[in-house]
């Protein structure tokens, strides 16, 4: 057992490390994104699929609420579109799961916000139907991705794509980053705040 613990964080070292070397510059451009539609009175809508679906509602809850406890601001506006057990079962039914978080994007998305699209493939296929929806609407696409983007990349405004094909390693980077972008976030819009409280960006 060992063994299989040393490995299993070896591979997620490695594939942070592959993150670190390859992807700062699309997190920081990604982060500074969100940042300005949340300045601008835009509000952030997310989905995903099983674990994209908990990143999903954990990254929202770090905007709704706080990511730093000692960061006091204001509820930031987001939505993971996973969360209304309602919707999603009517929406799968009725109009098929494909559909689900698109339908909810044409209700909810306006222009100036923006679409988080999460995938550890690239494939999902209700994602990838949500992101064309989203751009149909005007409404700016971030892509969370995996392996090489999938065909979720190409209608992605702006991407960070997990330079890895393992599921786990790809969702452990994945939140990761969306613990960055509540960083940036923080510090774009409270920049006094963050610094009265003796905190760093990060």
């Amino acid at each position: 057992m060992d063994a299989l613990v040393r490995q299993h964080l070896e591979h997620s070292i490695q594939t942070k490390q592959a993150l670190l070397e390859r992807c700062v510059s699309d997190i920081v451009q990604t982060g500074k994104r969100l940042a300005s539609a949340l300045e601008q009175g835009g509000k952030v809508l997310l989905c995903g699929n099983g674990g994209s679906a908990a990143d999903a509602q954990h990254i929202a809850a770090e905007l709704v609420v706080r990511y730093r406890g000692q960061v006091q601001r204001r509820a930031l506006p987001a939505i993971a579109l996973t969360v209304d057990p309602s919707l999603m079962t009517a929406g799968g039914n009725d109009i098929g799961f494909e559909h689900v978080f698109a339908r909810a994007v044409e209700a909810l998305g306006r222009r100036g916000d923006i679409l988080v699209a999460i995938s550890t493939s690239g494939k999902s296929e209700n994602v990838r139907r949500a992101a064309e929806q989203a751009r149909m609407q005007g409404v700016a696409v971030i892509g969370l991705l995996g392996c090489d983007g999938g065909p979720i990349a190409a209608l992605c405004d702006d991407a960070v794509i997990v330079p890895s094909t393992v599921t786990a390693h790809i969702q452990e980077c994945h939140i990761t980053i969306g613990h960055i972008w509540c960083s940036i976030i923080e510090a774009q819009l409270f920049p006094e705040i963050v610094t009265a409280a003796g905190l760093d960006a990060l």
